[in-house]
């Protein structure tokens, strides 16, 4: 049987209907995308491997739950997935970062010299919690654009190809992302310092 020629909706119906091997066949579809995009974002090739790892587990996972509605392509949905797990994996280690001093490099050199009290510090905690919450008031397309552009560092030819869009569109959803945000800031009076 030739599997090329099955959709990749033809291959999850056939996974879910109790042929595991289809599965294998949607991996290896898809994993020279999927790979390439998740390497791009984390720049090491071991947490790409561990972040493919867990995307497809949770695409097992979603797809036997009836969590995949046919409503674009496969590939944009496990995008998706990967792209959520991507900034799992960077806001678990954006806490977790630890820099060691060496005889060229002297961490305390770059310590700035003012002292910030417990005051500035839950002020400027609160202003940025108040803010993710702000983003996720967002409409969906810019905080997309947002999200793959700030946490992801994506290029807009990338977040355009990603989300099946112009780079043009991409441009200026993140130009409405920004007004919108410095609008609610404003609202809300937020300052944030440098």
């Amino acid at each position: 049987m030739e599997l090329l020629k099955f959709s990749d909706q033809e291959l999850i119906s056939a996974y879910l209907s109790g042929k595991e091997f289809y599965m294998s066949e949607l991996i290896r579809r898809h994993e020279s995308r999927l790979m390439s995009y998740i390497y791009v974002s984390v720049k090491d090739m071991e947490i790409a491997e561990d972040i493919f790892q867990d995307t497809f587990m949770k695409v097992i996972h979603k797809l036997k739950e009836g969590g995949y509605k046919e409503e674009g392509k496969f590939i944009q949905w496990i995008l998706r997935i990967a792209h959520n797990l991507i900034i799992d994996h960077f806001r678990r280690n954006s806490r977790a970062q630890m820099v060691r001093s060496t005889e060229e490099y002297d961490i305390f050199n770059q310590l700035p010299v003012y002292d910030r009290n417990i005051e500035d510090e839950m002020i400027t905690a609160q202003s940025h919690e108040k803010i993710k919450l702000m983003i996720e008031l967002l409409p969906e397309n810019q905080r997309e654009v947002l999200k793959m552009r700030h946490y992801q560092e994506l290029s807009f030819k990338e977040i355009a190809e990603l989300t099946n869009v112009s780079i043009n569109t991409a441009l200026g959803r993140m130009r409405y992302a920004v007004l919108n945000l410095r609008k609610m800031m404003e609202e809300n009076d937020i300052m944030l310092s440098a």
